[in-house]
């Protein structure tokens, strides 16, 4: 079931329709990639080596139901950001929840475990999701059935780990040092993992951006004048 995509920025990696026989781990990285930036590309190549995973789906969000419309790329434009950071062999960029037709990450997941029997999946998240995590559709199934592991960000770990979601999970919680077997766990499993935080984040990329381009702009107009 590995999946190769040699030409970068080209139509999305397209996962067997049915999947195959064989196994393999899987994290699982969603998001509105809004856009991608180095703090994803952190986290999926960190789960690779301390989860040791196989791959690493960057599953990129027709729309995310708890994020509004405003100030979001079009999906078409964060499908290519996330696939400029990926390499198309072990971090892989896709769509899938658009051709699952899934919005909500509880049913996306069990669409993925039936198209792949026998891949042994865990879902990656941030310190800001297990926070919001409460909030999601189904969240308490999505724990019984999926194992996951939890990234530090920065202002997000206290509030994280005495929130909701890891008060009601905390005895399903295991200890780093079983992060190589996660993927083999029986759900519910959780951790978090003690690693490099990175700051990047999507909003003040966007907001970088932005301030690129008022710039460009002013400089554009007073050259006219």
């Amino acid at each position: 079931m590995l999946i190769t995509n040699p030409k970068q920025l080209k139509p999305a990696v397209r996962l067997p329709r049915f999947g195959d026989q064989r196994r393999t781990r899987i994290g699982l990285l969603g998001g509105s990639f809004n856009p991608a930036h180095d703090g994803h590309l952190h986290i999926a190549r960190t789960a690779l080596q301390r989860l040791r995973l196989d791959q690493v789906w960057l599953l990129v969000s027709p729309g995310n139901p708890l994020k509004g419309s405003q100030d979001m790329m079009s999906a078409a434009a964060r499908l290519d950001s996330a696939r400029a950071i990926a390499d198309g062999r072990r971090i892989i960029a896709t769509d899938i929840e658009r051709h699952l037709h899934t919005r909500y990450t509880a049913d996306t997941l069990d669409a993925l475990r039936r198209r792949f029997p026998r891949a042994d999946f865990i879902w990656l998240m941030g310190a800001d999701n297990l926070v919001q995590l409460p909030q999601w559709r189904r969240w308490m199934e999505i724990a019984r059935k999926t194992p996951f592991a939890v990234m530090p960000r920065p202002s997000y770990n206290h509030a994280a780990l005495a929130g909701k979601a890891a008060r009601r999970l905390r005895r399903w919680r295991s200890g780093a040092r079983h992060a190589a077997s996660l993927a083999m766990q029986p759900a519910p499993a959780w951790m978090f993992l003690d690693i490099r935080q990175n700051a990047s984040s999507a909003t003040r990329l966007r907001q970088k951006l932005h301030c690129a381009e008022t710039a460009a702009a002013e400089k554009a107009l007073g050259e006219s004048r």
